[in-house]
């Protein structure tokens, strides 16, 4: 990356596709060496954000530089540049993990001392020393996203986009990926990352955009956006799935988890918002009650009026992510 304190800076950034706006003239700029997490519901244009700024698609109008080059007229120079790890895997599932990496040594012209050196020492980094020798078809679902995105790093990206990397994978692998990228963040890579969920943002961002409907309608550190928002939720327990159902009812707009038997409900923060919300609950229904400060759950539901998975999105937009 040349030296220049921005990693990514787009103006003015427009994408359609006939009978669908996916992008409708976004701004946004990220610091190098930082997380930007671009937040959004399927069909929001994250994908289509991440083709415009590696170079796969052009936009329609507006202007952005990744890595401190133009991706119109340096398109050659931004591959050279970045990294990227999608939600599909780029792993070939014929070849070994070992060759997997060669193979990506290869392409980027490494010599083969450091080619070997390279391999030897992401395959140590990502814990995949013991299946190194095996073909990639046998790994679980996490170890493919730590191997797809160690062949991201083998030429030493300084700017590496995340494409909903998580997407399909358990928490414990989820969160493992997460502790991977902290460490990149402190090796000063610059992250972009987009993502359905809201932890992730939470965990891992430097700053938050949320983009819906193809604008970008809110933006800032995880702590500005909460800041947004006055009061919080209660959340409520309930007894059984039937109570939690009824009780969803009368608060169609809060937060379900069915798992847990429990009910998210907004309210301003004041002791009289806090009865109204009991008071239109049947008496014994509620087996527990918690108040908790905002989230970006919250914020995301304040600024969008839905939900990051409520979207229902024509084929094609969906396609155009």
């Amino acid at each position: 990356m040349k030296n220049d304190i921005t990693a990514i800076a787009v103006a003015g950034m427009v994408k359609s596709y006939p009978g669908n706006v996916v992008l409708r003239g976004i701004d946004l700029t990220v610091p190098t060496g930082t997380v930007y997490a671009l937040l959004g519901p399927n069909g929001a244009g994250k994908t289509t954000m991440v083709r415009i700024l590696t170079t796969l698609i052009d936009a329609d109008a507006g202007s952005a530089t990744v890595a401190g080059y133009d991706v119109n007229h340096r398109a050659g120079d931004v591959r050279r540049s970045i990294g990227v790890t999608g939600q599909f895997s780029a792993v070939d599932e014929l070849l070994t993990g070992r060759e997997n990496l060669r193979l990506m040594a290869d392409l980027g012209h490494l010599p083969a001392a450091e080619s070997s050196r390279r391999v030897d020492d992401l395959l140590t980094r990502f814990d995949l020393v013991e299946a190194a020798g095996r073909r990639a078809s046998t790994y679980s679902g996490g170890m493919k996203r730590r191997l797809d995105l160690a062949m991201t790093l083998v030429n030493r990206p300084a700017l590496i986009f995340l494409d909903e990397p998580t997407t399909g994978l358990d928490p414990r692998s989820r969160r493992e990926l997460w502790q991977i990228v902290r460490e990149l963040v402190g090796d000063g890579v610059t992250i972009f990352l987009t993502t359905q969920y809201l932890e992730e943002a939470d965990e891992l961002a430097d700053r938050v955009g949320v983009l819906d409907g193809g604008r970008l309608v809110a933006e800032g550190t995880p702590a500005e956006l909460k800041r947004l928002l006055p009061g919080g939720r209660v959340e409520l327990t309930f007894a059984s799935p039937d109570a939690l159902a009824a009780a969803h009812g009368s608060f169609p707009e809060a937060k379900v988890n069915d798992e847990a038997l429990s009910l998210g409900v907004a309210y301003d923060g004041s002791l009289g918002s806090l009865r109204r919300v009991m008071a239109r609950l049947d008496e014994g229904v509620v087996t527990g009650f918690d108040v908790r400060t905002p989230d970006l759950d919250d914020v995301f539901l304040a600024v969008t009026g839905h939900t990051t998975r409520a979207t229902a999105v024509p084929a094609r937009e969906e396609v155009a992510r």
